[in-house]
């Protein structure tokens, strides 16, 4: 397993990932150490564990707010799937009714054609 040396809040730390997950865990932890950057900024200089702690507190908070958008939206398109399903069937109706008014006014027209003829 590789070692990533990764940097937060001017603190070292090596930690250790899939091969392959070098970037990614270095984009993690360039987000964690602006998170905890800004906590510091507005709190103070707290301590590394408190810091790290509410830092990770509010990326927990931010990642259940998106995934309840996100489960809201997956939702939405459901019941928009279902009302669209719902749509084309009664489309598909409201066309039968159409062409029976259709036939019937086509019977009806050669009815009055056949019957004009034999006047």
């Amino acid at each position: 397993m590789p070692l990533v040396d990764v940097s937060i809040n001017g603190r070292n730390y090596g930690l250790t990932c899939e091969k392959g997950e070098e970037e990614h865990l270095r984009e993690l932890a360039a987000h964690v150490d602006q998170k905890v950057i800004a906590l510091a900024e507005s709190l103070g200089q707290i301590g590394d564990t408190r810091l790290l702690l509410m830092a990770a507190i509010l990326t927990a908070d931010e990642h259940i707010g998106l995934t309840q958008r996100l489960d809201a939206q997956a939702k939405a398109m459901v019941d928009l799937s279902q009302a669209n399903e719902e749509l084309k069937e009664r489309l598909a109706r409201a066309e039968d009714v159409a062409a029976q008014v259709l036939d019937t006014a086509t019977k009806r027209i050669d009815d009055i054609a056949a019957r004009l003829e034999a006047a």
